[in-house]
């Protein structure tokens, strides 16, 4: 792609999102979502395959599909409390349609059908952008709008981690397996978001990071799927030595950094007497750890084949940068003892 019109693509897509967070009138965030959806669609097509056309399709209808359920709602709470601001949805009936908007661009259950397979279809460069940028602004609303319907987020919240886990338990290719671990990931934000929208970006924040440093090792792996991890302990050693980390970090098991926000997360459950919830979402987070397993299973424990396409690849250089995989690395992995100061800032 030319780069005046990658960088181009690339300031619509901040500008939109910048929209977004910086509005107080409904017109304007519906907007800025837009902007951000028209940015993107590009980007999904550049490679001009069949399978990226096709999920770029996808995404858009599912887009304007949600748009136009958010552009619906907010004019018929204009029309039925006088208000356009983003603070004042105070009708029940709109108040629940934006939500359920906000969650299909997101993706949460049970409007989640289209992320799996629209990550299918992209390289693993977008699928980073829209596993992580495209949710900002979609957060930013519903963090703003204090959405009073709390059975509606709190059954969304439990289905999206039980399907999320459920969803990539036989899963071999690794976009679909992160597609499906972002769906349980935003159902444990979404079940919190009520009760401490701070803990809910402090989560969203937590799996950006970790997010970052998975698709990243899998891009310098040029790995799509399960068995091509097995040959990347002769393209990166060092690398294939900590995955295993970041994937059980993804998954919540202590001394990571992933084991933060569940952590916090059980507790704010727990205190707002939500114990049966908590429960059902500490099971589910053990289906997630199963196919976090197996990609460390395939990386680390099974022996590279020794053939062609198995020895080939370390004689090959990396264009890739190195400090934005190294950064991120570190702070999947090490950034637990910093939860009471996270804890104390969200108390503040």
């Amino acid at each position: 792609m030319n780069p005046y019109i990658l960088a181009a693509l690339l300031f619509g897509l901040g500008l939109g999102t910048t929209i977004t967070f910086a509005s107080s009138h409904w017109l304007l965030a519906w907007m800025g979502l837009e902007m951000n959806t028209l940015a993107i669609i590009p980007l999904m097509a550049q490679n001009h395959h069949p399978r990226a056309v096709e999920a770029t399709t996808k995404y858009f209808l599912t887009q304007a599909t949600a748009a136009a359920m958010l552009m619906f709602a907010s004019t018929a709470n204009a029309w039925l409390t006088g208000q356009w601001g983003i603070e004042q949805m105070t009708h029940p009936i709109p108040s629940t349609m934006i939500t359920l908007a906000l969650a299909l661009k997101i993706g949460l259950a049970p409007v989640h059908a289209w992320l799996p397979e629209v990550l299918q279809g992209l390289d693993l460069t977008t699928g980073l952008i829209l596993s992580t940028w495209q949710k900002l602004a979609p957060f930013a609303l519903l963090v703003q709008i204090h959405p009073t319907n709390s059975s509606t987020l709190m059954m969304m919240g439990l289905a999206s981690t039980l399907v999320g886990g459920w969803g990539g338990l036989n899963q071999t290719q690794l976009r679909k397996i992160l597609a499906y671990s972002s769906i349980a990931h935003l159902g444990w934000m979404i079940l919190v978001l009520q009760f401490s929208p701070s803990l809910t970006l402090l989560a969203l924040l937590t799996y950006f990071i970790m997010t970052f440093s998975t698709f990243l090792t899998f891009k310098l792996n040029k790995a799509l799927n399960i068995n091509t991890l097995a040959i990347s302990w002769t393209k990166a050693p060092v690398i294939t030595t900590l995955t295993p980390l970041v994937l059980l970090s993804l998954g919540g098991l202590p001394p990571l950094t992933g084991f933060m926000p569940k952590w916090l997360i059980l507790q704010e459950l727990t205190k707002q007497d939500l114990a049966p919830a908590a429960t059902i979402a500490a099971l589910s987070a053990l289906l997630s750890l199963y196919f976090y397993l197996r990609l460390t299973y395939a990386m680390t424990l099974t022996v590279s084949p020794n053939n062609l396409s198995g020895i080939t690849p370390w004689r090959l250089p990396s264009t890739q940068l190195a400090f934005p995989l190294a950064a991120s690395t570190l702070a999947t992995l090490s950034l637990l003892p910093l939860a009471p100061a996270a804890a104390a800032v969200l108390a503040l």
